[in-house]
């Protein structure tokens, strides 16, 4: 991919955006990184190792998506990725409405902002918590069947707003012609992971790390779809340069789909070495905020047309982050 130009990321302190930062200094993608954040002091931090070269190319700018406007970015844009957003089920739980309007008024505000600056391509980074709740066929899905979405479920501010935002990108597309693409992203993790990341991944990689059994809190039912940090950036990448405007594709290593249970057990199994098990303790108060159950089966065809390759698998996302430990 060659970009080049001046670049915003929204997220820069998150786990994707973080990832993509530096995916495009060490590559030479990037003439400039205009990054909004809210904590300067944080973002400071996170990128104090690098060298004076790539440091020179970041801007920070101290605003959350909602409200950054063009008078705070005063250059032209050359692409823009949007990647803020609550990532955390207990934050959407606690602050659902907080959630629901980050995302969908910060994406219409990023999109507003890619209109302005007319922008050459803008990716959107959405989730594949939009399809909702869907039988388990056997056979891969591609991103035009959405499945069901429970309206009155505190948890589901996430999924339906990440729906609003999609629409969004879609009516920018048709109304005012923003190049805007949309990434639909499976799990994603490996080495970058945060240690203070509580998703189901990290709480079993930390069972093996301490030696403790993985406690499921469900029947583990729902069918998980992963893929490594680095091979999610280059999806994003892809699709900022070779998608097509107004549409969506889902970022997905295919090869590692298995259901929740299926996944501790590898680890249990695999990883541990069978010095821990698997046990289930269910709890049906949901404080955990999971998502609901769904059979999705994730395809990622119409992103590998694109000349996309994923490359490492669970076993290997897993290691990484046991490194890490």
């Amino acid at each position: 991919m060659k970009t080049g130009g001046t670049i915003v990321i929204t997220g820069a302190t998150g786990m994707i955006g973080g990832a993509l930062v530096r995916h495009m200094l060490k590559e030479g993608l990037c003439d400039r990184l205009i990054l909004p954040v809210r904590n300067i002091v944080r973002a400071e931090e996170r990128y104090s190792g690098l060298s004076m070269a790539e440091r020179e190319k970041l801007c920070l700018v101290k605003s959350c998506v909602e409200t950054i406007c063009p008078e705070q970015v005063p250059e032209p844009v050359d692409y823009m990725i949007h990647c803020a957003c609550t990532t955390q089920s207990t934050e959407m739980i606690a602050h659902p409405v907080e959630t629901a309007d980050g995302i969908v008024m910060g994406t219409k505000n990023m999109l507003e902002l890619a209109r302005i600056k007319r922008v050459r391509s803008m990716v959107y980074v959405s989730s594949m918590e939009v399809y909702g709740k869907k039988e388990d066929t056997g056979e891969a899905i591609g991103e035009e069947g959405l499945g069901e979405l429970e309206l009155f479920s505190v948890r589901n501010c996430y999924p339906m707003a990440k729906r609003m935002a999609e629409h969004y990108c879609y009516l920018y597309q048709k109304e005012y012609q923003v190049p805007v693409k949309i990434a639909r992203l499976a799990q994603t993790f490996g080495r970058g992971v945060s240690l203070e990341d509580h998703r189901v991944y990290m709480q079993f990689a930390r069972s093996v790390h301490e030696g403790n059994d993985i406690v499921l809190h469900t029947r583990g039912e729902s069918m998980g779809n992963y893929c490594h940090l680095q091979d999610t950036v280059t999806g994003i990448l892809c699709i900022l340069d070779q998608g097509r405007d107004g549409e969506a594709y889902n970022v997905v290593n295919e090869e590692n789909t298995m259901t929740i249970r299926e996944m501790a057990h590898l680890v249990a199994d695999r990883l541990a070495d069978g010095r821990i098990k698997v046990v289930y303790d269910r709890n049906e108060n949901k404080r955990y905020g999971y998502a609901e159950d769904t059979g999705l089966r994730l395809s990622a065809s119409k992103l590998r047309k694109l000349g996309w390759k994923p490359e490492k698998g669970l076993e290997e996302m897993y290691r990484e982050v046991l490194e890490i430990l």
